[in-house]
């Protein structure tokens, strides 16, 4: 019987690999690069490099950036829209609003469907859901035979108010089925059937652009999978933290837009909670980027205000992550002022950073790191070396640039990259009314660990955990994560307007609606659980906030105090006598996928062993000569005194002079800031 449970992490440059055994309680990890053009072969040689048969998985769930670089990268089908006479351009005019509004220079990405593919039809639907104009079959069936000529690959239907009424969308998609069997076809009304046209349409849009993608991907995936034996559902991680099964992607396409960002999140929260922690913030630093999340009272920050390109929402609820461009490879340059500036550019995996000896000049946060004796020049268990003289040669210019010794600008490098990544922190806690000083950070990826202590002593958090492989914590992370599915609705009336009863009526539809699609999934009845969310604002407000709410609804009194109560946290203000709305409902379904029972460990072994080497370390303007360890040697409950550096095969960890460090019983570190 298979006891192996694989998580994957499909990201830009490496692909990384987490494998649990159930029966043994052992984990394997690896890495191996990750495949651009074939993204389904990086998978594949993570799982012959874990030596793997198919028949030895039990469950298999990955996390994969297909969706993001696609988006990023603009390689999409062709695709076009269809929508309601007068509407065209909804997407192009989109809020009128620019992500820097002072930079009058800068534009906005241009829409993901151009003007020449978008068609109106004559069509209308009141804002009550009255059907105002029927769609002319003739008209759809003409235009389905010019879209065929023009080879369109995938088509997006919205409509005008079919957030009420999807009639009118449901009869062209059945048209357009009829004519164009073999494209992908998908409408509003069934993707999200909620308010604000420019949000629905580029939501639709995106999931049409996607939708034939990630079907092809998660096609040839499963069929090599089943070729090595693996007869389960390959299951993947989407933006709200939870994860569909193979079946479910082409339907929901654009929920596998942040798909691997979101599993550093929900490994951040597992972590933490392991080590006692209610209140944590992740810090995932890879090698271009840096993904920051909030989990507040053991739950993650959610939001339907995000995007992949600025313009172009998706309404569907995700993870709130902050992703800034600091990374390994970030690289550090001197602007028109004369300032030094750290990213967001990057070296990327080819040339990568100068140390990787690819033919890369320019200075990064790994050559810098290496400069310093913070890495070392052998790495992934000296599988690979480090070109210290490479790495002199790219800090020279920063160095000749500012005056200053090699040393000197090294650090200098690593505190604008930290600073950056602070100001980022701030932003996902202080600016939403979180003191950083209650929670701890979690540090991890690729160089996270490097980081992370110095990032909490200038936040003043008092705790840093690194996990125990902090490389791969976010493919472990898909390991961890439940089918989910969010049914919504918009609703919009007056909380006294509404009985308990009405209210109780509608969460009845959605909960079908659920129920359906937790059924698709394969999960059983003991295993599902839907909970009930009303979205409330102040009148006049656009922005809501999301209150939970009991299945049985006798009054709305808790309801209304608990808004109050969010919004006072939220926004430093409430007003119970102001009159509060509905702005819509939602059902979120989750299906219970069993999680790994990571083991605890005693001691064995002394800090002794672990002793790898000596080296001298810069710290605080001058070399200190730190011992260097090898993680994997050193015993459960052992303190660390700073200054130290912990080696291990997809990191390096940073304990500096005046910090202390333990190691629990899960083997993750947790590191105490002086």
């Amino acid at each position: 019987m298979a006891q192996t449970r694989l998580a994957i992490d499909v990201g830009g440059t490496f692909t990384d690999v987490f494998v649990f055994n159930e029966e043994t309680g052992e984990v394997f990890v690896t890495k191996t690069s990750s495949t651009p053009s074939n993204p389904e072969q990086g998978i594949l040689h993570g799982v012959e490099k874990a030596k793997l048969n198919g028949k030895d998985i039990k469950i298999f769930s990955h996390g994969t950036t297909v969706g993001t670089n696609a988006l990023i990268e603009r390689k999409l089908p062709k695709t076009a829209l269809i929508t309601s006479k007068g509407f065209r351009d909804v997407t192009e005019i989109r809020r009128g609003t620019k992500e820097d509004i002072w930079d009058t220079y800068k534009d906005t990405a241009k829409p993901y469907i151009q003007r020449r593919d978008r068609f109106e039809v004559a069509e209308r639907i009141d804002y009550e859901g009255n059907i105002i104009e029927a769609i002319q079959e003739e008209e759809i069936r003409a235009l389905a035979k010019k879209l065929k000529r023009r080879g369109t690959e995938s088509i997006a239907v919205c409509f005008l108010n079919s957030y009420v009424n999807g009639e009118n969308e449901a009869i062209v998609k059945g048209i357009l089925k009829e004519e164009l069997p073999d494209i992908y076809v998908c409408i509003s009304s069934e993707v999200l059937p909620e308010i604000f046209e420019h949000e629905r349409m580029s939501t639709t849009i995106i999931n049409a652009v996607l939708g034939p993608i990630m079907s092809n991907y998660i096609s040839k995936l499963s069929d090599e999978m089943h070729k090595k034996g693996y007869e389960e559902e390959i299951l993947v991680l989407h933006s709200g933290g939870g994860v569909m099964t193979s079946s479910t992607v082409p339907r929901y396409a654009a929920r596998l837009a942040s798909s691997g960002i979101a599993a550093g999140a929900i490994a951040s929260k597992h972590i933490a909670k392991l080590c006692g922690f209610e209140n944590a913030i992740g810090l995932d630093m890879g090698g271009t980027s840096t993904d920051i999340s909030l989990m507040y009272e053991g739950d993650i920050r959610i939001t339907k205000d995000w995007s992949i390109e600025y313009g172009y929402p998706i309404g569907f609820p995700s993870i709130e992550i902050l992703t800034i461009g600091a990374g390994g490879g970030s690289l550090a340059w001197k602007d028109e002022g004369g300032s030094l500036r750290n990213g967001p550019q990057s070296a990327g995996a080819l040339p990568g950073p100068a140390c990787y000896g690819q033919g890369g000049t320019e200075p990064t946060n790994s050559d810098a790191n290496l400069v310093l004796g913070r890495l070392g020049e052998n790495l992934l268990d000296g599988t690979m070396q480090l070109d210290k003289d490479a790495a002199v040669q790219a800090i020279r210019k920063v160095a000749d640039a500012f005056d200053q010794s090699i040393e000197e600008a090294a650090s200098a490098i690593i505190e604008v990259a930290n600073a950056n990544m602070s100001d980022a922190v701030r932003l996902i806690s202080v600016r939403r009314g979180y003191d950083p000083r209650d929670f701890a950070l979690v540090a991890f990826g690729g160089a996270g660990p490097l980081h992370g202590a110095y990032l909490a002593k200038d936040l003043n958090i008092p705790k840093v955990i690194i996990p125990t492989h902090p490389g791969v914590a976010a493919a472990m992370g898909c390991l961890l994560v439940d089918v989910r599915h969010d049914i919504a609705k918009t609703y919009v009336k007056k909380v006294n307007d509404v009985s308990a009863e009405e209210l109780t009526s509608q969460f009845v539809e959605l909960r079908k609606k659920a129920e359906i699609l937790l059924e698709e999934e394969g999960i059983s009845d003991d295993t599902s659980t839907l909970m009930n969310y009303v979205d409330l604002r102040y009148k006049g407000q656009w922005r809501s906030l999301a209150v939970a709410i009991p299945d049985q609804i006798t009054s709305l009194e808790d309801v209304l105090a608990a808004f109050h109560r969010e919004h006072e946290r939220e926004f430093a203000f409430s007003d119970k006598e102001q009159a509060v709305e509905i702005y819509g409902l939602r059902v979120t379904a989750i299906g219970t996928v069993p999680k790994p029972n990571f083991p605890q460990y005693v001691p064995k072994g002394s800090l002794e062993d672990a002793y790898k080497e000596t080296r001298p370390v810069y710290f605080g303007g001058q070399y200190v000569e730190t011992i260097v360890y090898n993680r994997d040697k050193i015993p459960v409950h052992t303190q660390l005194i700073g200054p130290a550096i912990v080696d291990q095969l997809d990191t390096t960890t940073v304990i500096p002079p005046g910090f202390t460090a333990k190691v629990d019983a899960y083997k993750n570190i947790i590191i105490t800031v002086n």
